[in-house]
């Protein structure tokens, strides 16, 4: 008769058993942890001053220097960020109803499928803590609740934006109010403490953590349009740093002549003390970056004790950048110009490159597939986006064949500079998009005024020298309307575009696959292809997206004769 095993034994079996278990599902999905701030700039160097940024991330990953947000405004991009489509295609386009904010990400049945409830069936625990949406609120916080977090403890207005009374929303608690304590750190604590949750069941499930400080956003009540917004304030014990740092003074700052397109055109030159605004604004948001950069330094550290962080990874970006004073322009967003677009990235984490700055694009439509990447989850036929290189073998395969060179981007509605000078409110509706690969950085844009802007961002990084009206030079070894004609079929493409048509927009336009990139369509043979092309006419300007108002949908297909 074999030996009978003791009560011990068996439970000596068990826990082996489950410990290898739990070494199988770490092995398998890793934890996440998502860092997401608020309007923080890539292009006027704000991580320089990030000094736990540069430790964690900047030494021991990969920085993504060519990432862009698809529409440079909050709610929008927290959404595109969520679900992996760019707001043409959620169809929530602003940071209020009734075209954007939370109600419109609910009606349209977003709180049903998204990135928490997706990693939730993939095994994760999900947890939440910061701003997760515009007009998410005291009043429609259970109507219904965001779904997906295992817990959460969200931000909501019309407090979000109050540094120092803050209302919170803690699971399926009421909200409370926090006056006098500073909202950045409130959220550091709240990361800290659901990092802790996380990591007790972390034998048996891995975990995702998004935390979402309001850092480097505006000061006020009701958001950004609200004419009471004030200049970030940042926590008492960094309000005396940088006093003699101001504004990057960029060719494209300030400009002699002026520049953009439209009401671009008319926007006078900033005086002494508008500049000398602007020089506050620039160093509130670093000194409130800097309570953000010690929430950075206090979650590795945590990750660093518990002794997984070998098994994490960390993702750290904005929803969208700034500009300051770039032409002319006072404190804001929203518009196509690099300042805007061009968005923080980094990742840290197991097999990632340490000390590693890489250059081909990447769109926040990527992040939700490539969160997907990490965690071993089937990609989603809907996504707009593709997962983001982030090993070595896949960082040297982008860099010698980028998967695709170009980015989407979009905005509906007015450009509101908030200040206390009365800023620009124009409408600001446009379709435009970036184009980065071997020996070209081009930029493009249609205006729903049918104006156009084109710049060749290797020589032109401030975007000053517009070359769609001008006389017809060359570029690229061919002639302007050459190159423009193609730019605009690719834009045609993508404004409308929809899961793989937004991932492969050239090959919608060549299904051949004979072209997978421009340089490729500049080819001679497609002149006349490109020529015949229908152009992009808005029909009228609406501040919401509306298919009928924005012409041509449909670009023609090139056959081999």
């Amino acid at each position: 008769m074999l030996p009978v095993p003791s009560l011990s034994q068996l439970a000596t079996l068990a826990l082996a058993a489950s410990a290898v278990v739990a070494q199988n599902v770490q092995q398998r999905q890793p934890n996440i942890v998502f860092i997401l701030t608020d309007d923080q700039d890539e292009q006027l160097g704000s991580i320089d001053y990030m000094p736990f940024v540069q430790k964690h991330f900047v030494k021991e990953g990969t920085y993504y220097r060519k990432h862009f947000c698809t529409i440079s405004i909050c709610c929008p991009s927290r959404v595109s960020l969520l679900t992996g489509q760019a707001a043409h295609n959620t169809n929530v386009t602003y940071v209020t109803p009734p075209h954007g904010g939370y109600p419109k990400f609910v009606s349209q049945g977003y709180n049903e499928k998204y990135l928490p409830i997706w990693l939730q069936d993939a095994g994760y625990n999900t947890y939440y803590t910061g701003k997760l949406f515009n007009a998410h609120d005291t009043d429609n916080w259970n109507n219904p609740h965001p779904n997906g977090w295992t817990g959460s403890d969200f931000l909501l207005d019309p407090n979000t934006y109050l540094y120092l009374n803050a209302t919170f929303q803690r699971n399926d608690s009421p909200p409370t109010s926090f006056p006098g304590e500073y909202s950045n750190d409130l959220v550091s604590e709240r990361a800290l403490g659901f990092l802790d949750d996380a990591i007790k069941f972390n034998g048996s499930k891995p975990f995702f953590i998004g935390v979402a400080p309001i850092g480097p956003h505006n000061n006020g009540v009701g958001g950004e349009t609200s004419p009471g917004a004030t200049p970030p304030i940042p926590a008492k014990r960094h309000e005396n740093l940088f006093a003699n740092v101001t504004v990057p003074r960029t060719y494209n700052f300030n400009p002699d002549k002026p520049s953009m397109a439209n009401w671009g055109l008319i926007i006078p030159k900033l005086n002494e003390s508008e500049v000398a605004y602007g020089d506050n604004w620039y160093r509130r948001r670093l000194q409130t970056l800097q309570s953000v950069d010690e929430m950075v330094d206090a979650i590795f550290k945590r990750l660093e004790d518990a002794g997984i962080l070998d098994n994490t990874y960390v993702i750290f970006t904005s929803d969208n950048g700034f500009h300051i004073g770039q032409h002319r322009l006072k404190p804001g967003k929203t518009c196509a110009i690099e300042e805007d677009i061009n968005v923080p990235l980094l990742i840290r984490g197991p097999g990632v490159p340490k000390d590693k700055t890489v250059d081909f694009v990447t769109t926040h439509t990527d992040i939700a597939p490539t969160i997907f990447s990490i965690a071993n989850m089937t990609l989603r036929e809907d996504f707009d986006g593709s997962p983001i290189p982030f090993s070595e073998d896949g960082i040297a395969r982008a860099q010698d064949d980028p998967k695709h060179d170009h980015v989407n981007v979009e905005f509906w509605g007015t450009q509101r500079g908030y200040d206390a000078f009365g800023g620009v409110s124009a409408n600001n509706t446009y379709k435009a998009m970036r184009v980065l690969g071997d020996g070209y950085s081009l930029f493009y844009s249609v205006w729903c005024s049918n104006e156009r802007e084109f710049y060749d961002m290797k020589k032109d990084p401030g975007q000053m020298d517009n070359l769609a009206n001008g006389a017809d030079g060359t570029l690229l070894g061919k002639p302007l309307s050459a190159v423009r004609n193609r730019l605009d079929a690719l834009l045609l493409v993508l404004k409308s575009c929809r899961a793989e048509s937004c991932r492969l927009p050239w090959q919608q336009l060549h299904p051949d696959g004979g072209v997978a990139n421009l340089g490729d369509a500049l080819d001679d043979r497609y002149d006349d292809f490109y020529a015949g092309q229908p152009k992009i006419a808005f029909a009228e300007c609406k501040d919401f997206y509306d298919v009928a108002s924005e012409g041509p949908q449909d670009a023609l297909v090139y056959y081999d004769p």
